[in-house]
């Protein structure tokens, strides 16, 4: 069987088809091509987002029955079918990390290669690499760090992110529109039209959290994930990304504070949404 994403070689076929008459006509196997390979890996997707919808509505009913009360089995939902979601879900085109491990490269084995990864997970092994530290311009003239994680980190945040995106979300309240599943800013924009528009508004806040992702205490953040998740390998997942440091110029950089930019773009906003008021008073206070 060919490898994800490349098409099968397209043969003449040579056996004829088993009839008991033959003419000119005779129909014969059919060639390979293209679309055998696109509709086995759109199956592939298909059933791994199914297998995604499945986890989160089995952790959904988890939620429902323990409101309050730490959630302490989660890891056996990372499966291979929602580890197969997350390397579906990464941009085919991203720059490589420190493993210099593309989309395509990691397509060839791919079952092969989340086995691996995912007996790695559930034993321990699993070691997450340190990010490459790129630098971004921003507006005011000044440079957003950006870290490009490895690929398999991807897959593993992504995996972690499958998990506690339905913890999460039943946290929230639904005038919350950041960053969450199915929301957008326009709908957001809408709904702050609406109010203006149909209520006695005198006032409209607009703040932010400066350099949170840089400066968010990582003491203060694994406190927050805690508490509500019991699972101590899925902490663990995610203490191994937070201390990883991150490659810049050839030299390791072990920080002390604040995520890699990659993680804060694969943990749950709505986990970090739900925590950021209380971590940033906490650090006033430092």
């Amino acid at each position: 069987m060919s490898a994800m994403e490349k098409s099968d070689l397209p043969e003449v076929a040579r056996k004829r088809a088993n009839k008991a008459v033959s003419t000119a006509a005779e129909p014969v196997e059919r060639r390979g091509g293209t679309k055998e390979n696109a509709d086995l890996q759109s199956t592939v997707r298909t059933q791994s987002r199914e297998a995604v919808s499945q986890a989160q509505a089995r952790i959904r009913e988890a939620v429902t029955r323990n409101r309050q009360g730490k959630l302490t089995a989660l890891l056996h939902h990372i499966n291979i079918d929602v580890l197969r979601a997350g390397f579906f879900g990464l941009k085919k085109s991203a720059a490589p990390g420190v493993d210099e491990m593309t989309w395509t490269d990691y397509a060839e084995s791919l079952e092969a290669n989340l086995v691996d990864l995912h007996a790695r997970v559930h034993t321990g092994a699993y070691r997450a690499l340190p990010s490459r530290r790129r630098y971004i311009p921003k507006a005011d003239g000044r440079q957003r760090p950006l870290g490009i994680a490895a690929l398999e980190d991807k897959i593993v945040q992504a995996a972690v992110v499958t998990v506690l995106t339905p913890i999460y979300e039943a946290e929230l309240l639904g005038f919350s529109y950041g960053f969450r599943p199915k929301r957008n800013q326009h709908q957001a924009l809408d709904a702050l039209a609406f109010g203006i528009g149909k209520r006695r508004i005198n006032w409209v806040l607009d703040c932010d959290v400066q350099s949170f992702f840089d400066k968010v205490s990582r003491d203060w953040l694994i406190r927050f994930v805690e508490h509500r998740i019991g699972d101590r390998r899925i902490v663990r997942l995610i203490s191994k990304r937070l201390t990883a440091g991150v490659l810049e110029e050839g030299r390791l950089i072990e920080t002390g504070e604040g995520t890699p930019p990659a993680l804060g773009e694969h943990l749950p906003p709505s986990c970090l949404r739900s925590m950021g008021p209380s971590v940033a008073a906490a650090m006033r206070h430092r």
